[in-house]
């Protein structure tokens, strides 16, 4: 309940502080710390305070600076403590679970913001500089200013999302700011950061963005906390093995190529593909399509090719545009083999700046290499390559033809993706990219695996009924009850 004509918080002060003492006690009103009230007299105070945060901030602290950790942040961190420039108190002042650490400095100027009445916002650059300081008193839970390291992977962000120009703007505006704010030291500091992020100097950083960056290997940092996720999960998966004979056959290697084009699009009639597989025979008015069918089964069947796994990341890219030049060897206006230069997206889903592929494949690369089983590699790098998505076009089916190397190598089934299976395949890729849900797609891939491993590919109409009767030709859309069924 909120009473009438008050604020829902306000100050006691003045005349109106006979009048609050009296509602008070008759219960109308509530004290939240020394003279600032409430007129919500029946929801919790922590409630009260997330809700009126900065309103609370200004009554207490008019005029105050929202600076140091919180004005990256924007926000109380997780202990509920906020940080403020303030002449009004050095004493730090707590409301509920909340506690607010104001601090003398330097104030208000012309480049901070007015922000909600009567506080204001500190600048771009007064941020970053207030940040270089050192905390001498430690009173508060979390540092008040950021770490080195902090502050390295708010730049590479500040770079990445605004680039280098932007940057070097703000570091002009941290220079001529610096005076003002008698924080020259401070920009020293940053400046030396800058300078090697930038690599026009070198000192000592200390986030493993910011080295990257410096040594041109810049990556995408939240790519590579989804790719740690799925390295941890798949570590702890206990290994399944599905040794098999039958990963050179043809047939399998056919039915690999068209439901992996499928995935993507690209249909044609089983007849059709078979046609073009097996007797090149190449549809006028589709050659295009007719070629992805065609360069995906030589890149698939080849025991040459399919034999061979990076043994370093070099090996590892050299691998990986090569068997994307002979996929999409039909399409040259899609750079066959050449890495992408423009941002590409599928739906919500947008993936990996272009000058960020390379360093992003090295990090994934990385835990890669530590994976032990042949399946966990392959899932891993199938995940890996699709959220990258290095390349214009035929980036599911590379990173399909990566995943079964792994498998192959290790003589283990390969994995087919049945076209009733796309959804549930292309619904764990999301819930992993979007959500980081590692789960979903572990399992999806293993019983894909368990599946293909159980149909016998010797002969083209054996397999091709025991598909048909386990309903891995049928559309989500002509059958929404049918799923994909185990062989008996």
């Amino acid at each position: 309940m909120v009473i009438d004509n008050l604020p829902e918080v306000f100050l006691s002060t003045g005349d109106v502080a006979y009048k609050v003492s009296r509602l008070l006690k008759d219960g109308q009103v509530k004290k939240l710390t020394g003279n600032l009230y409430t007129s919500n007299v029946t929801d919790d105070v922590d409630k009260i305070v997330s809700t009126r945060l900065w309103e609370i901030v200004g009554l207490l602290f008019p005029g105050a600076i929202i600076s140091d950790r919180t004005a990256f942040y924007m926000g109380p961190n997780k202990d509920h403590e906020i940080f403020i420039v303030s002449e009004k108190s050095r004493r730090p002042v707590k409301v509920g679970s909340y506690t607010i650490y104001p601090r003398p400095g330097a104030a208000v100027q012309p480049s901070d913001t007015p922000f909600m009445g009567n506080l204001f916002l500190a600048s771009n650059a007064r941020k970053y500089l207030e940040n270089m300081r050192v905390s001498r008193n430690k009173v508060s839970i979390e540092p008040r200013y950021l770490s080195q390291q902090e502050i390295e992977e708010k730049l590479d962000q500040y770079i990445r999302v605004n680039g280098e120009a932007a940057l070097n703007k703000l570091r002009d505006d941290m220079r001529t700011l610096s005076a003002t704010l008698k924080l020259e030291s401070e920009f020293n500091k940053i400046n030396s950061i800058i300078s090697t992020l930038l690599r026009t100097h070198t000192s000592r950083l200390k986030s493993n963005v910011g080295i990257a960056r410096s040594m041109g290997e810049e990556f995408d940092p939240e790519r590579v906390v989804l790719f740690t996720a799925l390295y941890e999960a798949l570590s702890s998966t206990a290994p399944v093995i599905r040794k098999t004979e039958q990963n050179f056959s043809p047939v399998l290697c056919f039915y690999e190529s068209y439901f992996s084009n499928y995935i993507e699009g690209t249909k044609f009639a089983v007849s059709e593909a078979q046609d073009i597989v097996f007797n090149n025979k190449i549809p006028a008015s589709r050659p295009d399509d007719a070629h992805d069918i065609a360069g995906t089964y030589a890149v698939i069947s080849s025991e040459h090719d399919m034999l061979r796994t990076p043994k370093n990341f070099d090996d590892f890219i050299d691998i990986l545009k090569k068997r994307h030049a002979r996929i999409m060897e039909g399409r040259p206006e899609k750079e066959p083999g050449k890495f992408k230069t423009l941002l590409n997206q599928a739906g919500s889903t947008v993936f990996v700046e272009p000058n960020l592929v390379v360093g992003t494949l090295k990090q994934a690369f990385e835990l890669y290499s530590r994976l032990d089983t042949a399946f966990a590699r392959a899932v891993f790098m199938m995940c890996a390559i699709a959220e990258v998505h290095p390349f214009n076009d035929g980036n599911g089916r590379i990173s399909r033809i990566m995943m079964n190397s792994e498998l192959v190598a290790n003589n283990e089934s390969r994995i087919i993706i049945p076209t009733i299976y796309r959804s549930n395949y292309l619904m764990a890729l999301k819930g992993f990219s979007h959500n980081k849900i590692t789960d979903s797609i572990i399992k999806t891939m293993d019983f894909a695996q368990k599946y293909t491993s159980q149909i016998d590919w010797t002969d083209l109409r054996t397999a091709t009924d025991i598909l048909q009767s386990t309903n891995a030709f049928v559309e989500d859309a002509e059958n929404i009850t049918a799923l994909l069924r185990l062989p008996k």
